[in-house]
């Protein structure tokens, strides 16, 4: 006989916005809930947990702890697509906390294979000219966001500006944001990176804007288990012969953020409009499972 498996908490948070009732939140188009319920299926079914070594694109290895779930990248691009993010070719899977949390929360794992970013601009970080190039990103985003009937986004500002450190090679920096017809902002990208030889691996952690310095140090620590492999580190660069990228840092901080401010088109309605369906228990949040999948559930055997 077939048996239920639980899905894991943070999936039924995820699952509680698709199946929130149309009073909770504005209502999605069918195709995009259709897409998002195909793809809380394919996660819940390829979640790793931790602790373990999770492989990062042939580059590096996460040393991904206890108490929290990896999505590896098919799944965690297919859930992306559906939260209003296509084009996540770069991502290779997303983090989760294993435990019902006081805010939901999550961490997008992506490799970019730019080449090797000279550091040196990082000296004189322009946080203004920065802010403004981030705001034309987001404006010409929210044309897609608006064809898929998910909410505009406007950058609030900075939460923390850039950060980089030269000895580690590791660049830190957080901006908030506002959902349209909202005043308040609504959520955060903590976005944390290391650069390697050929690329750069980003941690974007994404909240809401009143957890952000809870869960800081779940971001940096998280970056702090990640390390190169021999060979893909900064420091094994050869000049000679390896791709030198375009852009440097300022140019890399604007690109990034401009994309993935888009984690909080859907996220940030999550975060604003489902805490009281989080915070109503299990048995509600089990309820909205069933609404999503349509299926009768059964008890672990």
């Amino acid at each position: 006989m077939n048996s239920f498996r639980r899905p894991a908490p943070w999936l039924l948070l995820l699952a509680a916005l698709a199946a929130a009732p149309a009073q909770a939140a504005p209502e999605l188009p069918e195709t995009t809930r259709s897409q998002l319920e195909t793809a809380f299926q394919a996660v819940d079914a390829a979640t790793i947990k931790g602790p373990t070594d999770v492989a990062i694109a042939g580059q590096a290895v996460l040393q991904l702890p206890s108490g929290y779930h990896f999505v590896p990248a098919e799944p965690a691009r297919q859930l992306l697509a559906a939260m209003g993010n296509p084009g996540a070719d770069h991502v290779q899977g997303m983090i989760f906390p294993a435990r019902e949390q006081e805010a939901p929360w999550f961490i997008v794992v992506s490799f970019n294979p730019a080449g090797y970013i000279k550091d040196d601009e990082a000296k004189d970080w322009k946080a203004d000219a920065l802010l403004e190039e981030i705001r034309k990103g987001t404006a010409t985003a929210n044309e897609e966001r608006r064809t898929r009937g998910l909410p505009e986004l406007t950058v609030a500002g900075w939460v923390e500006a850039p950060q980089y450190d030269p000895e580690t090679h590791r660049l830190v920096w957080s901006l908030s944001s506002r959902l349209s017809g909202n005043d308040q902002p609504s959520g955060v990208n903590y976005n944390t990176l290391m650069l390697g030889r050929e690329g750069y691996i980003s941690l974007n952690l994404v909240t809401d804007l009143a957890s952000i310095e809870r869960l800081k140090p779940v971001a940096r620590n998280m970056l702090a288990s990640l390390e190169f492999d021999a060979g893909k580190r900064y420091a094994d660069f050869q000049p000679d012969t390896d791709k030198v990228a375009e852009y440097g840092l300022a140019a890399l901080v604007a690109g990034v953020a401009a994309k993935k401010l888009g984690l909080l088109a859907l996220a940030g309605v999550f975060f604003a409009k489902f805490a009281k369906v989080i915070l109503a228990g299990a048995v509600v949040a089990m309820g909205g499972f069933a609404k999503v999948f349509g299926r009768k559930k059964k008890p672990e055997a």
